[in-house]
């Protein structure tokens, strides 16, 4: 072999203070070459699992196989629509025996810390808690951080709770459009409780109304200027009012801000039929509260089912997420159209330099793409 060789950046003058060298390679006889020359290297691509052992792993509880299930439902590309609904229908008739409650509230309202109180005490009364947390995205890099399962620390690792945080992607009222299938999915895994957390409070949040039996709305102390801000909207909404984070110095504000509250649910139109709507005062450090909050839904449980209205709201929800779907489904094919996505562009042009109106450009469009269909 020949003599060792300084590198290319190695000062030639002061070869000593370079430590560094080069050294050929030599080839042992009998040694078989593995390696071509001028090899690309690709990266495997990791093996999807099918229908069969999706549908498998769900029934029987594997938490791994139950998150790859809620990312096929979960992704936008069209090569998993038709898999993710073959692998919902065989999974719907498993569906269904959950307690589905909705979580809203201001933000700083302690939605997080409350659903880890409340989800640790369901589990050790022996439920099994399946948490949707929905992440904000970001309206210019359309990212989220996801961070629920990081604040829920302590009920992330308790092995009858499952934790899946999703984005928004966008959507009005802070529920992923996926929401519902992640939903039944958990349930066909056999949870008990599915706790839907919201990114935050506003008349846009009724959409979580059409997708849980329960709706609770967490509010803070000191409530005169929240209530306005609120408006009606949304407290028509709730099944139950909790003022969060009645400790200390704080219990006695709680419990004027809960009289407050309770008046005016009072006099407002129940939210659901033949249940009086109150609030409560909870608090998830000393956990006062929490076990009344779990009553409080097992007794509107089954008087819902008793009087019918449980499952005719849940038949509703079915028919609501048809016309869900299709709305989601005529904005996918509009602007997916070859046609629309060519004009598109320079009507865009046209409307913002006072060329066009938007009127016409949006009738334009929609003449392209319902062109086809004549």
């Amino acid at each position: 072999m020949s003599e060792d060789l300084k590198p290319e950046w190695s000062d030639p003058n002061e070869p000593d203070k370079c430590s560094s060298v080069i050294k050929r390679g030599q080839e042992l006889e009998g040694q078989q070459v593995t390696i071509e020359r001028n090899t690309v290297f690709q990266k495997r691509k990791s093996m999807e699992p099918s229908i069969e052992a999706l549908v498998d792993g769900v029934l029987s509880g594997n938490r791994g196989q139950l998150a790859r299930a809620i990312t096929l439902v979960e992704s936008n590309a069209e090569q998993h629509f038709h898999k993710a609904q073959e692998l919902l229908q065989k999974l719907l008739a498993h569906s269904g025996k959950a307690i589905r409650i909705g979580i809203t509230g201001v933000p700083g309202a302690g939605k997080s810390t409350f659903i880890e109180a409340f989800g640790t005490y369901l589990c050790d009364l022996g439920l099994r808690v399946a948490v949707l947390a929905i992440d904000p995205s970001s309206s210019l890099s359309g990212g989220s951080i996801l961070g629920d399962k990081t604040r829920m620390e302590q009920l992330s690792r308790n092995p009858r709770a499952f934790i899946r945080p999703s984005p928004t992607a966008g959507k009005l009222g802070g529920v992923h459009r996926k929401t519902r299938e992640a939903m039944l999915i958990c349930e066909a895994a056999g949870f008990d409780v599915i706790l839907i957390e919201t990114v935050g409070v506003g008349q846009s949040e009724v959409i979580i109304r059409d997708m849980v039996d329960f709706f609770m709305l967490l509010v803070l102390t000191g409530a005169g200027d929240e209530l306005q801000g609120m408006k009606k909207g949304i407290m028509e909404l709730a099944d139950a009012v909790l003022v969060h984070k009645a400790d200390g110095s704080n219990k006695e504000k709680a419990e004027q801000t809960r009289k407050e509250y309770s008046r005016i649910l009072h006099f407002l139109q129940p939210a659901t039929k033949g249940w009086a709507s109150k609030a409560y005062i909870c608090s998830s450090i000393t956990g006062e509260g929490i076990k009344e909050v779990w009553d409080v839904i097992k007794n509107f449980e089954e008087k819902g089912k008793s009087s019918g209205v449980f499952a005719e709201r849940r038949k509703g929800q079915q028919r609501d997420w048809i016309y869900s779907l299709i709305t989601d489904q005529l904005h996918y094919s509009f602007f997916h159209h070859p046609e629309v996505k060519l004009k598109l562009p320079q009507l865009e042009n046209e409307v913002m330099t006072g060329e066009k109106t938007a009127a016409t450009a949006v009738d334009i469009l929609f003449n392209t793409f319902l062109s086809d269909g004549k």
